[in-house]
């Protein structure tokens, strides 16, 4: 009997190093394919109009497709990291993607990485660590069926109708009315979508599990279910998240984003999946103080990012009311004040960085 149990409990541990190292290569992949796919930007805005103002030259640049295929790889070895362990494990273990592309854009993309973002990169490390040493061992569903029958349980049915109801008011009346100006909008909408998303993705990448193994789960009406939810919930995360980085600076997305989702999803799969039931009080408050640790990285990694300088594409903008600026003629340069007859409605022509 011991020995059944002893070989149960190796085979959950298997299981976990197996997600928790395809989750470390997903974000080391994913990390790459932010600076592989910004230097492919890069290159191919030098020759014609940038993706920020609405081109679409980069599509015709290779190294940005080396970006994306690198991308897809990582997001696909993230998939199959849901197969074998808890969300609470694979989830924040995405903060290393963000170590990784900060390290190669200080070397590649000559981003400076200040002594706090370093500090930032130990904590992800350390946090990082905590909770792969903390995490718990889920038992794997047998069956679609199974996994419908935790998705249909009434404390989870309870969360995702209120993960529904938050979404909806928020795209629905918040989103038209203060979308532009808080940022808590665009990012709920993600982080609260998001972790049905990965509800419905671990459902299907067992799915997948169950019938490499041998057991078909295609006949099941469940599992078609589980891909229309993934499909939809991705749609609509990828929506607002885009207009959220379209909207405001990055590097308060990435961190606001990071915590939500990740809180959020944490305890979709807690409630769902039973992540911590049978575990000590203690151990969850290391999982807690891991999870806090990679956060508090998260932060201090990007509060130390200068927002790119990218001059805008379009070289009539409307100036402010009142301006400084140069004139020059004849070979005199002169410093005028503008009087109080110039409107908001006057146009330059030329770009803004000539004005001080």
């Amino acid at each position: 009997m011991s020995s059944a149990v002893t070989d149960a409990a190796g085979d959950l541990f298997a299981a976990n190093l197996k997600g928790a190292l395809l989750a470390v290569a997903s974000s080391a992949f994913v990390g790459v394919s932010f600076i592989v796919k910004k230097k492919g930007l890069r290159r191919a805005g030098a020759t014609g109009s940038r993706a920020g103002v609405g081109g679409y030259g980069y599509l015709r640049e290779p190294l940005w497709w080396v970006g994306m295929v690198t991308m897809l790889v990582g997001e696909t070895a993230n998939f199959v990291a849901y197969m074998f362990a808890p969300a609470v494990l694979v989830a924040p273990l995405g903060a290393l993607s963000i170590i990784v592309s900060a390290v190669l854009a200080h070397f590649m993309l000559n981003e400076k990485l200040q002594r706090v973002g370093v500090l930032g990169c130990v904590l992800c490390i350390v946090g990082s660590t905590v909770i792969i040493l903390h995490a718990p061992e889920e038992r794997s569903p047998s069956s679609v069926e199974q996994i419908w029958r935790l998705a249909t349980q009434p404390t989870f049915l309870c969360y995702a109708a209120l993960a529904v109801a938050v979404s909806l008011f928020l795209m629905l009346y918040c989103a038209p009315r203060y979308g532009q100006a808080n940022i808590m909008v665009y990012v709920g909408i993600c982080s609260v979508i998001g972790s049905l998303t990965v509800m419905s993705i671990k459902a299907v990448g067992i799915a997948v599990k169950l019938t490499i193994q041998g057991e078909n789960q295609a006949g099941y009406f469940q599992t078609w279910l589980f891909v229309t939810v993934s499909a939809i919930c991705l749609v609509i995360q990828l929506v607002y998240l885009n207009k959220a980085l379209d909207t405001f600076n990055t590097a308060l997305v990435s961190p606001i984003y990071y915590a939500m989702f990740t809180t959020l999803t944490i305890l979709a799969s807690g409630i769902m999946f039973k992540d911590w039931s049978g575990q000590s009080a203690s151990v969850i408050a290391s999982e807690t103080c891991g999870f806090l640790t990679v956060l508090a990285g998260i932060v201090a990694l990007h509060s130390t990012r200068e927002p790119d300088q990218t001059l805008s594409g379009d070289l009539y903008t409307p100036l402010p009311p009142k301006i400084y600026w140069h004139i020059q003629g004849n070979g005199d340069i002169g410093k005028q004040k503008e009087d109080d007859s110039l409107t908001r409605d006057f146009i330059t022509v030329v770009r803004q960085d000539y004005f001080v």
